[in-house]
C-alpha cells in the first residue's frame, strides 16, 4: 500500500495497525516513495564491557592542563589556577 504524506499524517493509527497486522506500508510525496512504515525489531541487549582492555586511560587524566585553562580563562585566571587559589 502506498499512501501519500497527508494521508499518512491522517491516517497514522490505522497505517500502524495495519503494518502491525503485516501489512506494507509506503510514504510517498509527489508519488517518489521516500520511507516505508515498518514493525520496531528488538536489537537485543547491550554488552557491557565490550570494550575492557582495549582503551588505556593515562594516569594524570584528571590533571589540569595549563595550556587548555588559559585558552578557557585567560593567562591571569590559568596561574591562579595553578597556584591553587580560586
Amino acid at each position: 500500500m502506498v499512501v501519500n504524506v497527508s494521508e499518512a499524517k491522517a491516517q497514522l493509527s490505522r497505517l500502524i495497525d495495519l503494518v502491525y497486522h503485516g501489512e506494507s506500508v509506503t510514504i510517498a510525496k509527489n508519488n517518489l516513495p521516500l520511507v516505508d512504515l515498518v514493525p520496531h525489531k528488538v536489537r537485543g541487549r547491550r554488552t557491557l564491557g565490550a570494550l575492557a582492555g582495549l582503551i588505556q586511560v593515562p594516569d594524570d587524566f584528571d590533571q589540569e592542563d595549563s595550556a587548555i585553562n588559559e585558552m578557557f580563562y585567560g593567562e591571569a585566571q590559568a596561574a591562579e589556577n595553578k597556584d591553587g587559589k580560586n
